[in-house]
């Protein structure tokens, strides 16, 4: 079994103590009515939009998610929280540097002895998610699941669906596909894009993501038999039977949206498997990115 494996296979425990030490992080989060940035690169901005949307909806205080190298240096915020797993990621550290004194930080990661660790105002720490693998899979969810959990949004039905994701086969036909598109609304468009960002780096498919609504206005000029649309989250009026219309794969999601996630993770490490692929070893990337 790959790292990755293993770690993809751990989530549900991942899932369930991270929601259950939510209480105790509740100082290092942002509080109710603050003026928040989220902000990470790679895998960890597309977990900070999922997050911005959910705080913001929930009505907890204006939220906006960043990748760290775009944040907007002149514009006020009561705290910036930084999802890093590792904890040296350049941009990360940089952006926190720059923040020391000037604006409350809290990193979320793995290892608090990292320079995040140290440079951080406060540190929310997820040693149990920690991986060795370089495509993120646990660490990025139970981030989010704590996320969440905080927000009093973690469903009791999200652990079960995430067993239930990494039991059940993956849709018939899919892993004969070519190419893949990945849906969200609100809160799930960033999860469709780390779904995409997954297939990529593990499997080298072709595959993308996009706002369900916005699907129409061009990308679905690409679907055709051999390609895959996986919505995740409830789909707009009509999208499906308008993709089916195209001899594409429509698959809905039926379960927790995060526990969609983990489906499309399986998914990008069955293709890699079929390709004859490691995993392990994603091409041209390493676990952080250090300039």
């Amino acid at each position: 079994m790959t790292h990755v494996e293993d770690e993809l296979s751990s989530q549900p425990e991942c899932w369930t103590r991270a929601a259950a030490e939510a209480g105790r992080w509740a100082r290092e989060l942002p509080r109710p009515g603050e003026r928040v940035a989220i902000v990470g690169c790679g895998t960890s901005f597309f977990m900070a939009q999922a997050a911005a949307a959910l705080r913001e909806g929930a009505g907890q205080g204006e939220t906006d998610a960043f990748a760290a190298s775009e944040f907007p240096r002149h514009r006020p915020y009561d705290r910036v929280l930084a999802l890093t797993r590792s904890g040296t990621t350049t941009e990360v550290l940089d952006l926190l540097a720059r923040l020391r004194g000037r604006t409350p930080t809290t990193a979320v990661t793995a290892d608090p002895r990292t320079p995040a660790g140290e440079t951080a105002d406060r540190v929310v720490l997820l040693d149990h998610a920690d991986e060795r693998s370089v495509v993120q899979t646990r660490f990025a969810t139970t981030a989010l699941t704590l996320l969440r959990a905080h927000l009093g949004l973690h469903p009791d039905t999200a652990v079960a669906d995430c067993r239930t994701a990494l039991a059940e086969p993956l849709p018939e036909g899919l892993l004969e596909c070519g190419q893949f598109t990945f849906l969200g609304r609100g809160w799930t468009v960033g999860l469709a894009h780390e779904a995409a960002l997954k297939t990529r780096e593990a499997s080298l498919a072709w595959a993308e993501a996009y706002p369900a609504m916005e699907y129409r206005h061009g990308p679905i000029s690409v679907s055709t038999s051999g390609t895959a649309t996986w919505m995740i989250g409830e789909a707009p009026d009509g999208l499906a039977r308008q993709t089916a219309d195209t001899g594409a794969l429509w698959v809905q999601g039926a379960l927790d949206p995060l526990a969609e996630l983990v489906r499309a993770q399986r998914l990008a490490l069955a293709l890699a498997a079929a390709r004859g692929l490691d995993p392990d070893r994603p091409r041209h990337l390493t676990r952080s990115v250090v300039l």
